[in-house]
C-alpha cells in the first residue's frame, strides 16, 4: 500500500499494486497502466474515478478491465524515480532474467520492475484475452493529449478511432520502454499522454481516454457515458493536429551535460530554422530547420532533452501497410550483405555498409522499427510478425482482412 498525492487535487489516496478488477461478462481483458514515473500520478487519480463510475454504474461490462499502479516507491516520494527510469529497464538482457528467473534488483525501481512484471504475467495465465495494454502518463511542459505508439498495424487500425495526434518512431529512439516489451508480445498497447503533470486537465483527459477505450473494445455501451460530448471536446482542442507524426530527432542529455530548454516551447510548438532551443553547457542549441518540437524537458530528471517530429503523408502509412500485409519484406535477404536473424524471419542483419544507402522511410515502410548496433551490422527487427492479429479479427473496431492475416 502507498499513499499518492496528486497536487492537482490537493488529495491523497492509498493505492496497492492493482488499483481495481472489474468483471461481470466474458470479453476482452483491458490493463490500464499508471504511475510508472513518480512524478506523474495523474493516471492513478483518474483510474481510481472511473473505476468508482462504474461501480456506480451498476452495469454489467462485457469483460474485465485492470488498473495498475507503475512505480509505487516513487510515486509515494513524488519524485520520477529512485536511481534508474523505471520506463527504461524493460531491456532484452533484464527481460532474459526475469524470465529465467535470476534478476537480482539492485534499487527500488529494478524491485517496482519485478513486481510489475510479476502482475502483468499473472493476468495474462488467469484471464482471456484478447488483451489490451494503455500506458498513462502525463509531461512536463503544456501539452494537448497525444498517443505514442509502436508502429504495428494493430494499433495503428485501433489508435486511429481516437481524435488524437499519433507519435510513430519513439521505439527507435529509447531504450527498454514498457510498451516496447509489450509489443515485442505482440499485444495491442500504446501511451497515452494526458497533459501537464500537475493539472486538473491532465485527469479528466485520462478519464476521458479510459472511458472511450472501454467503448471501443466494447466492454462498455458508448450510452453510459457523453461519448459524442468526449469525442467533440478532443476535436475541438485538436483541430491542426489530428495524424500522425514521425519522430526523426532526439536530443539525448548525457551524463554530465548541463541542458536547459529555452522556455516557452510547449508540445507541438512550430519551431523556425535558427530558433534557439535550448542551451548545452552554456552553447546555445538552434534548429537547423523549421520543425515541430515534441516534448520538451521541463523537469530535473530525464534524459530525453526533446524531440523533432514532423507529420507522415497518409500516402506513407496507405503503402505501408500494403506492403507488411503481403510481407514484400520477404525480398529483403537478396539485397547484398542482408540476412535473416531468426529463424521466425522477424529480424534482419545488415551490414553497415550496406545500411548507409538504405533509406530509414524504407525499412519504415516494411514494419522495421526497432534497431541495434553491434560492430559492423545493424539488427533491425519487425514486430509485424509478432503481432496477434488473429486473436483481434473477431473484435468491431478490427478491420484487417482475415486473408492475410490468417498466417499468424
Amino acid at each position: 500500500m502507498a499513499k499518492i498525492y496528486s497536487k492537482a487535487l490537493d488529495q491523497s489516496i492509498e493505492v496497492e499494486r492493482i488499483i481495481n478488477r472489474l468483471s461481470t461478462e466474458s470479453g476482452p481483458c483491458l490493463i490500464f497502466l499508471a504511475g510508472i514515473h513518480g512524478n506523474e500520478p495523474s493516471g492513478i487519480f483518474a483510474l481510481k474515478q472511473v473505476f468508482n463510475k462504474i461501480e456506480k454504474l451498476n452495469t454489467k461490462i462485457k469483460g474485465t478491465v485492470y488498473g495498475i499502479s507503475g512505480n509505487l516507491w516513487a510515486l509515494e516520494k513524488q519524485e520520477r524515480f529512485h536511481k534508474t527510469d523505471l520506463n527504461r529497464l524493460w531491456t532484452r538482457e533484464n527481460i532474459n532474467k526475469l524470465g529465467a528467473g535470476t534478476f537480482k534488483p539492485n534499487n527500488e525501481d529494478e524491485k517496482q520492475q519485478l513486481f510489475i512484471q510479476e502482475t502483468i504475467n499473472l493476468i495474462l495465465e488467469e484471464e482471456s484475452g484478447p488483451f489490451y495494454f494503455f500506458d498513462l502518463h502525463t509531461t512536463s511542459s503544456d501539452t494537448i493529449p497525444f498517443i505514442t505508439v509502436n508502429d504495428s498495424l494493430l494499433n495503428r487500425e485501433f489508435t486511429s478511432m481516437y481524435p488524437l495526434p499519433s507519435i510513430l518512431g519513439i521505439e527507435e529512439y529509447l531504450e527498454g520502454p514498457l510498451l516496447s516489451y509489450i509489443n515485442e508480445q505482440g499485444y495491442v498497447s500504446f501511451g497515452f499522454e494526458s497533459g501537464q503533470h500537475d493539472t486538473i486537465e491532465a485527469i479528466e483527459n485520462h478519464k476521458i481516454f479510459v472511458l472511450l477505450s472501454l467503448v471501443f473494445t466494447g466492454v462498455l455501451e458508448r450510452d453510459l457515458i457523453p461519448f459524442n460530448d468526449y469525442m467533440k471536446q478532443w476535436e475541438k482542442i485538436n483541430p491542426n493536429h489530428q495524424a500522425v507524426y514521425e519522430i526523426f530527432y532526439r536530443h539525448e542529455i548525457q551524463q554530465d551535460e548541463e541542458f536547459e530548454m529555452s522556455p516557452g516551447f510547449s508540445n507541438f510548438s512550430s519551431i523556425a530554422k535558427g530558433q534557439v532551443i535550448a542551451t548545452s553547457n552554456n552553447e546555445q542549441i538552434k534548429s537547423r530547420k523549421a520543425s515541430t518540437i515534441f516534448m520538451p524537458l521541463y523537469q530535473s530528471k530525464g534524459s530525453d532533452g526533446y524531440f523533432l517530429v514532423q507529420r507522415t503523408p497518409k500516402l506513407f502509412l496507405s503503402l505501408s501497410a500494403f506492403l507488411r500485409r503481403y510481407q514484400v519484406d520477404r525480398i529483403f535477404p537478396i539485397l547484398p550483405r542482408v540476412k535473416w536473424a531468426s529463424a521466425q524471419k522477424d529480424s534482419t542483419i545488415v551490414n553497415l555498409k550496406t545500411a548507409r544507402f538504405i533509406a530509414r522511410p524504407l525499412f519504415h515502410l516494411f514494419g522495421y522499427r526497432s534497431k541495434q548496433k553491434e560492430k559492423s551490422y545493424l539488427y533491425i527487427r519487425n514486430r509485424e510478425y509478432r503481432s496477434r492479429k488473429s486473436e483481434y479479427l473477431q473484435e468491431n473496431w478490427c478491420k484487417i482482412s482475415s486473408n492475410n492475416t490468417s498466417k499468424k
